[in-house]
Parts: structure tokens; sequence; C-alpha cells
């Protein structure tokens, strides 16, 4: 591992920094995970030389699964996360100086899904990536910026059939509906994006980051909508249908390697 990380690795080459998530089993976003993209954050945002970072993962059956379900059915765990570094920290990614770019293999759901919606860039690879906002099948909804960020991307309809349903979608299916921005064959993932990123980061940096920000300014204001998308879900972490469905799914094997291959399928049969 990278020193003083437990969770991910990081190398730098040219003003790229290559992030690998490497979390076994299956690159759970709990509190060791949170911690370390916690402080990796801190790191790039005073990092002048770093001008793009790529998020990749160690496994290639999971790119990033959900948050921990303990946050459900443990109320100190869920008040530590409150207080912590994670309640805002797919916003502060977003704000990082550098461009961001996701290189997705395996499947990514939940939280993790979240997290790519606050990066830049999304690539995946054909036949060997999956996306998915389980969240709803739980008694909770996607509250780490799923219904601010997939609207935008995907439009109303899609959104809501994405959230509402509970469903994975291929990669292909996703690059489609506008989740990402491409979807490659499995072998040209790893060269397209690393020409692209070194691309970007021998461009102008000046010129780079003032194009970020004209761009920015150019979408819709949302003012206060990250409050109201927390207001709306707190009460819902905190009810009895929640806490039992994300029980029951825990019992099931969700969080285990096998159980999060069908983690749509354990629900569906876990919880009533």
């Amino acid at each position: 591992m990278s020193p003083g990380y437990t969770a991910l690795t990081v190398r730098r080459e040219h003003g790229v920094a290559v992030v690998t998530l490497d979390h076994p089993p299956v690159n759970l976003l709990d509190t060791e995970l949170i911690a370390d993209l916690d402080r990796l954050h801190a790191e790039l945002a005073t990092d002048p030389t770093t001008r793009v970072v790529v998020v990749e993962s160690a496994n290639p059956d999971f790119f990033l699964a959900h948050g921990d379900l303990r946050l459900l059915t443990d109320p100190a765990a869920l008040d530590a996360y409150v207080q912590g570094p994670g309640l805002d920290l797919f916003q502060r990614y977003r704000a990082l100086p550098q461009l961001t770019i996701a290189k997705v293999t395996g499947r990514v759901r939940g939280g993790g899904a979240e997290f790519l919606l606050h990066l830049d860039l999304r690539y995946a690879a054909l036949g060997n990536a999956w996306f998915g906002q389980p969240e709803v099948s739980l008694g909770i909804f996607p509250g780490g910026g799923g219904t601010r960020e997939l609207p935008a991307l995907l439009g109303r309809a899609r959104a809501l059939e994405v959230i509402l349903s509970g469903q994975l979608y291929d990669a292909a299916t996703a690059e489609r509906y506008g989740w990402i921005d491409r979807a490659l064959p499995a072998a040209e993932l790893d060269p397209f994006v690393a020409e692209l990123a070194h691309r970007i980061a021998a461009q102008p940096p000046a010129a780079v980051a003032a194009a970020i920000a004209a761009i920015d300014a150019a979408l819709p204001a949302r003012p206060d909508s990250a409050e109201r998308e927390m207001a709306l879900l707190m009460p819902l972490f905190t009810s009895a249908d929640a806490i039992d469905r994300a029980a029951a799914a825990l019992a099931a094997g969700a969080q285990t390697v096998a159980g999060e291959r069908d983690l749509e399928g354990l629900i569906e049969r876990a919880t009533p």
C-alpha cells in the first residue's frame, strides 16, 4: 500500500495521479475506505504538481461497493459517519482543482456509484462494468448526490427508472443513458484513459482550470439541493423499515463476495 493508506494505493507519473481502490473483498465504502478517501482529498487539494486524477480498482469484479449497510443497523456507526468526513466527501471531490477520471471495471452501486457522479469523467469496460442504485429497495434513496446528479445526466424519467427500479445496468446501457461518457472494449479501456489523462495533464494548467470553471458556470444552479436531499434522507435512515431491510440483507450475505455478485436479487429475496 501507499504510505499511510490501508484501502488504496497512489502512484504519480507526469502530472497524473492513479488511485487504485484496493479494499478486499468488495471495496466497501466503510469507515476505513472513507478515511483513506478523505486523506487523499486533503493531499490532492494542496498538490500543485498533480493535474489529473484517475480512479481505478484492483478488483476486476468490484469497482466500488455501496456504503456500509451497518450505517442503517447501528445508530452509533451512523452518528460517527454524520459527524465524520463522509457527509460532504463526494462534494469535496467535485471541487478538487484537478480533473478527475473514473476507469470502471466491475460492479459499482449505491454510494460507490454516487462517488462516480462527483468525478468529472467516467469510462467503463464493455461486458465488465455494471452500475446500480439499489437504495430504494432498502427503504432509503440515493442520498449521496444521486437524486441531484442523476437527473442532470440522465434526465428526470431515466433517473426515476434507475433509482426506483433498483436494477443493475450494464456499461452499454449506462453509456446510452448518459450515466458514463463512453463504454469501451475492455482491452481498450486502459490505453484510452491513460492517453486522455496524460494529454489533459500536458495542457496549459491555467487554460484547463479556466475551461472547467467556465463550463461549471454555465450549468444550472441548484441552491440548497444538497441540504434538501439530506433532510429527506435522514428520517428514512432511522426508520424501522430501512433498519429491518438492511439487517435482512446483511444476514442473507450482503457485503460478501457471493452476495454482492447479485445484490439486487439478494435484497429482493431477503426483504419483504
